[in-house]
């Protein structure tokens, strides 16, 4: 598994994020809550990219979608050692050193595992999921695990990374996890020549699967996007509306 340069590059959103950081399973977890009626036993599990829940992009995407209906928990991944956003600006930062100390399946194991138990405890029954970068990772894995089998609703991801081509998409198959994919046009790690073949061995997946397409927008565009370019802008826009839309259609 590796990543790629888009994926430590972006711009600071502007905002001020409304969601409070509680304790949930003793992981440090950031809520957003929805300032209308909405049921309590249902949620969106957001999976951040490397920068983690520190990161303004992230915590006003889960308000954006708390805004919509839902409750968002998004949990601290990566303990004191997220990315730091100064690696936006670092052409020569070298994230293949920090990765190592991160690898999916131990925070599958670490973090993932109790954090789930845990909001299940809390009455949460059933849930989407949303993954960025390398959070999509993490979504595939529980979808992959009989365990979460009755709880999943619903996964969206974004510009994907540390996806094996095309082993786990036909893996994916085997589940019944709807799948949403927000893609662009440049994309290292989902690479545009992929798309179609990915769209072609997820045809007929009766759950349902369905890929939306950004053009002129790069990998980490739906989170870390610079949104003064148009076409990037309308890239993020539209990726959370497609999601949003998703998670209305099967988070029931």
């Amino acid at each position: 598994m590796s990543f790629c340069k888009d994926c430590t590059k972006g711009v600071r959103h502007e905002g001020t994020p409304e969601g409070k950081i509680e304790k949930i399973g003793g992981i440090e977890t950031y809520v957003a809550t929805p300032t209308v009626d909405y049921p309590k036993d249902a949620a969106i599990i957001f999976w951040t990219d490397v920068f983690g829940i520190a990161l303004p992009n992230n915590r006003l995407l889960a308000d954006d979608f708390a805004k919509n209906g839902f409750k968002v928990y998004m949990p601290n991944l990566f303990y004191d050692d997220p990315l730091s956003p100064d690696a936006f600006s670092d052409p020569n930062f070298d994230i293949m050193k920090w990765f190592p100390n991160h690898k999916p399946d131990d925070i599958q194991t670490e973090i993932v595992k109790p954090f789930l138990a845990a909001i299940e405890e809390q009455g949460v029954k059933k849930y989407a999921l949303t993954g960025y970068c390398f959070g999509a990772r993490l979504s595939f894995d529980i979808a992959f695990s009989p365990s979460y089998k009755e709880s999943v609703k619903a996964i969206a991801v974004a510009h994907p990374s540390l996806l094996k081509f095309p082993d786990d998409f036909e893996k994916y198959k085997e589940t019944n996890v709807p799948l949403l994919i927000n893609s662009c046009e440049i994309d290292q790690q989902f690479p545009l020549e992929n798309q179609p073949k990915v769209d072609e061995i997820l045809k007929g997946f009766a759950p349902g699967y369905k890929r939306e397409y950004f053009a002129g927008c790069t990998h980490g565009f739906a989170v870390r996007g610079d949104l003064s370019d148009p076409k990037v802008k309308a890239g993020k826009e539209g990726a959370f509306t497609a999601t949003v839309l998703w998670f209305l259609e099967h988070l029931k």
